[in-house]
């Protein structure tokens, strides 16, 4: 295959998704909207097979583009203890981060996943398991559609429960490998329930994480977005359990961050942490 530079590999993938669509296989794509279209039709395209040589020229152009917006790894982030002389327990191997979590070069991110595990089909949507499917490439949702059709040969109807953790590779992710959880949903009130379904969340990911022999991993604020958990409360429950984790097997990790997007998170971490 001939070589290409990122404006040809846009196009390639633009024009192959395009063509793979029948809604959407005679839109005209102005040049400036190329790489909103095509995150947009990777979010929206149901998991089938892809043409032929598309995976190599998408993961080509996904790797070069998070080289250009920057790989973080953790000699970048400094943990509490460098950072605001925490005196905590752990506070060298715990972090607090506040950006894109696809840009971090750790062994495994968490991604706040929905029961389908599928990723978000809604277009360039701001939740985090958008960011990391756009980032990893449509392999992350094939490899999650074989896990679900696995899981379905057994029970038709299923669906991923709450606080569990499924392991994937991280393809065009910086990280080897991506932590698949879903979080409670909250509703009219938060219940112990919800409170100990979140706890699930953390010490399944960290669990799963350390018997794989991951060393380092990032956390995004599990629940705290379009499933409506309180962010102070899930900061406090994600900091517990941490704690409680590293406090029973001390030698698991080398760094878990807990990475944040917004203000409000990042002064609530500061606060439990420095």
């Amino acid at each position: 295959m001939r070589q290409m530079d990122q404006e040809q590999r846009l196009d390639y993938i633009v024009d192959a998704l395009k063509t793979d669509s029948v809604l959407y296989r005679d839109m005209e794509v102005r040049p400036g909207d190329r790489r909103r279209v095509m995150r947009s039709l990777m979010n929206i395209r149901m998991p089938k097979p892809l043409p032929a040589g598309f995976l190599e020229i998408q993961d080509e152009f996904l790797r070069e583009e998070a080289r250009e917006k920057g790989i973080l790894g953790l000699e970048d982030i400094p943990d509490v203890q460098e950072q605001y002389g925490s005196s905590i327990p752990f506070g060298d191997r715990i972090s607090i981060w506040q950006g894109d979590i696809t840009r971090l070069q750790v062994d495994a991110i968490v991604n706040a996943a929905n029961s389908r595990m599928l990723g978000c089909f809604v277009p360039c949507h701001g939740c985090i398991d958008n960011a990391i499917h756009s980032a990893a490439g449509l392999g992350l949702r094939e490899a999650c559609r074989r896990y679900m059709d696995e899981k379905r040969r057994e029970e038709p109807d299923y669906e991923e429960p709450v606080g569990r953790a499924v392991l994937t590779p991280g393809f065009c992710l910086p990280c080897k490998y991506v932590i698949h959880t879903v979080g409670p949903v909250v509703g009219m009130r938060l219940t112990e329930e919800l409170r100990q379904d979140l706890r699930n969340c953390y010490y399944s990911c960290m669990a799963a994480a350390a018997e794989r022999g991951i060393r380092s991993i990032a956390f995004c604020c599990i629940s705290t977005g379009e499933f409506h958990f309180p962010n102070d409360e899930a900061a406090g429950i994600a900091v517990d359990t941490a704690a409680e984790f590293l406090e029973q097997r001390q030698t698991a990790f080398d760094r878990i961050i807990f990475n944040v997007f917004k203000d409000v998170d990042r002064k609530l971490y500061e606060g439990l942490l420095s």
